[in-house]
């Protein structure tokens, strides 16, 4: 039974570590991600086999081995990244809490991807075409957007559109929300996240600046958060307990082909 533990102990050791490693090369290989957040796998002990059980009598301390490892949970480090600047007006970055709400049909998404720009309807929507949502949760447009001489977006989202003829619309304002339990944010990919199982909706949408939000900066994205220093002392670490697993199964089936070997002889 001995022996048959620390195989499984082994087997859990690379199943887990393999999963560290994946969540490690995902972080490494997002290192120029716009706005992505890097994760981190946590581990714990699986249950442990009890020979003895506690008594309160003196000196009866419970006996157990532990039957491996699992990974606990993978967290995710919602801290700003660095802004980088690019000149594009419609480049935007949010400057503290919020994320920028973009819908596609019927579906919303939370995001700190400020890379948008202006379709060719006027919509202001972001790399995958969708539509970015203003403070009063429609979707941003610019009327008659053949007719516009010039955008600008203020740090209170507010945007600026200037026509040729001369005339100026102020009434959209780009919309933040506050979520307040980022650890139930899931990832979509393309920097999107499905912020429908923490507690923020739509509705909760509102100026850049206020409830708690951030401000909004034009012409700038903000860049992953992923520390190459941090993810290749982790890969280190991680490889090494791989290794280790690994060594662990070996030296297993070493031990159980010497005890087949008793019974040959």
């Amino acid at each position: 039974m001995g022996l048959i533990g620390t195989l499984t102990s082994g087997v859990s050791a690379l199943r887990t570590f393999s999963k560290g490693l994946e969540v490690i090369g995902n972080n490494i290989a997002n290192v120029n991600t716009t706005a992505f957040k890097a994760s981190n796998a946590n581990f714990s002990d699986t249950f442990s086999n009890t020979l003895r059980s506690a008594t309160t009598a003196a000196g009866d301390a419970a006996v157990q081995v532990g039957t491996g490892v699992q990974i606990s949970s993978i967290s995710t480090n919602y801290t700003q990244g660095s802004f980088a600047g690019t000149g594009v007006v419609t480049d935007l970055g949010i400057s503290g809490a919020g994320y920028f709400v973009v819908r596609n049909g019927t579906q919303n998404f939370a995001t700190r991807n400020g890379a948008f720009t202006f379709d060719s309807s006027g919509n202001l929507v972001n790399e995958q075409g969708y539509r970015v949502l203003g403070s009063d949760g429609s979707p941003i447009v610019a009327a008659n957007y053949e007719d516009v001489a010039s955008v600008s977006i203020g740090s209170d989202g507010l945007v600026s559109i200037f026509y040729a003829d001369g005339t100026t619309d102020t009434s959209q304002k780009v919309g933040l929300l506050k979520v307040p339990e980022e650890s139930k944010l899931m990832k979509m990919g393309n920097s999107l996240f499905d912020f429908s199982a923490t507690g923020a909706a739509v509705t909760d949408i509102a100026e850049a600046g206020t409830s708690g939000l951030g401000s909004i900066k034009s012409g700038v994205l903000e860049q992953s958060n992923v520390d190459l220093t941090d993810q290749f002392s982790n890969l280190i670490t991680t490889q090494r307990s791989f290794q280790a697993g690994s060594r662990l199964i070996t030296v297993s089936d070493s031990v159980l082909e010497d005890i087949v070997n008793l019974k040959r002889n």
